[in-house]
């Protein structure tokens, strides 16, 4: 047998697998790296989070990104050079990481890869009837597997749309695994660029697991606390705090048939992006309202379209505990206008749970990754929700 499958089978085998999972998200903020111990599969995964960091992008490196991030046209010079770049860049900060938590490669057993997305194209975006759902991440996992030395899994989204999914949200596989508890329904609420939430029945029956994106979270916010504030985001909503919503731009930025969509559905930065906002402002006619409005606006914006799709699932006679991640969790005014949309919802974060918010994403890519050597895959029994494991397997050489 082959070595490499040698030592794999082995992994499989172990009690305990120590897995790095790392993300990187449409914000372009940086890497999050997540190192845990994880035992089990399925429901019976049990995952302890050694250390965690974030490693800032360099403002270098989201340009570089931004030349070829949701853009219908760009530089394929750029985007070919760019998926070995930044796998080099991660495997680099990976073993940076290792060095600070005093673990070496060796004591490391799998590297569960997102990559970064460039473009998401499902059909309710793109419309074009004899092509599929479509998404692509890169940073190539062999070049982080080189690198490190450490088996790595990369490139989940693909096996997702292969199977009929639109390639997201895959939280809800680690999600369902991790975060059910029988007798609590539960709403995992991640507000990352793009918010999406997974609803998990507190019966346990995959059948009533439900996720769906919703629209806009940080997305806009962040790219107007950019072009109006030369900033990264908007922190603490200081900017958004000192204006006032503008309800009839805030109703033109809803008028999009993406929120007539069937759940669930998927979106991203190459619908909600500048343009989308300039476009409803010109409808509107509100061109000339001040930075502070926009960034209010924009924040109600976000905290309507999760109100709203919250509403329309969930049960009013009904209890739920609701669990927030992702940089929107720390946007007091965003978090603020979701509570007084539902009052009856209380949100918590998954600190809470044992996992700290800004760890979540990569610590699920994680959970993806033993699934993928370990696990059965779990039956949801709904279209768009396939019953797979996901990943590519990338060996040291």
């Amino acid at each position: 047998m082959n070595r490499n499958l040698q030592h794999l089978f082995t992994i499989a085998q172990k009690p305990v697998r120590r897995i790095i999972g790392l993300m990187s998200g449409t914000s372009l903020d940086g890497l999050d790296v997540a190192l845990c111990a994880i035992s089990g599969s399925g429901m019976e995964t049990q995952v302890t989070l050694e250390h965690f960091d974030t490693v800032p992008y360099p403002v270098a490196v989201k340009d570089e990104i931004r030349k070829v991030f949701a853009k219908d046209t760009i530089s394929f010079q750029q985007l070919c050079l760019l998926n070995p770049w930044l796998a080099n860049l991660h495997a680099q900060w990976i073993l940076e990481c290792l060095q600070k938590w005093n673990v070496t490669p060796e004591e490391v057993d799998l590297i569960a890869s997102h990559g970064q997305t460039v473009y998401h194209s499902p059909k309710i975006l793109h419309r074009l009837p004899d092509f599929p759902n479509a998404t692509l991440q890169i940073v190539d996992g062999d070049h982080i597997a080189v690198k490190t030395g450490i088996i790595t899994l990369s490139d989940f989204r693909q096996k997702h749309i292969a199977a009929g999914g639109e390639g997201a949200p895959l939280a809800l596989y680690g999600d369902y695994c991790l975060f059910s508890q029988r007798g609590v329904d539960r709403i995992m609420l991640n507000m990352g660029g793009i918010a999406n939430f997974t609803f998990l029945p507190g019966n346990l029956d995959p059948s009533g697991v439900f996720v769906t994106d919703t629209g806009p979270g940080n997305t806009l916010l962040d790219a107007f606390a950019r072009e109006l504030f030369q900033v990264e985001y908007d922190k603490d909503a200081l900017f958004a705090k000192q204006g006032a919503v503008n309800e009839v731009l805030l109703k033109a930025l809803k008028n999009d048939p993406f929120f007539k969509e069937p759940f669930p559905r998927t979106t991203g930065p190459e619908l909600f992006s500048k343009a989308y906002v300039k476009t409803a402002q010109e409808r509107s006619d509100t061109t000339g309202l001040s930075p502070y409005d926009i960034m209010a606006t924009l924040t109600h914006f976000s905290a309507d379209t999760i109100a709203d799709a919250l509403k329309s699932v969930l049960q009013e006679d009904k209890d739920y505990a609701v669990y927030i991640s992702g940089g929107g969790a720390h946007n007091p005014l965003l978090t603020g206008l979701i509570t007084e949309r539902l009052p009856r919802l209380q949100l918590h974060t998954t600190d809470e749970l044992g996992i700290a918010g800004d760890a979540k994403e990569a610590v699920l890519f994680a959970i993806l990754a033993n699934e993928a050597v370990c696990g059965e895959g779990i039956n949801f029994g709904k279209p768009g929700m396939p019953a797979i494991t996901m990943g590519k397997l990338s060996f040291p050489a």
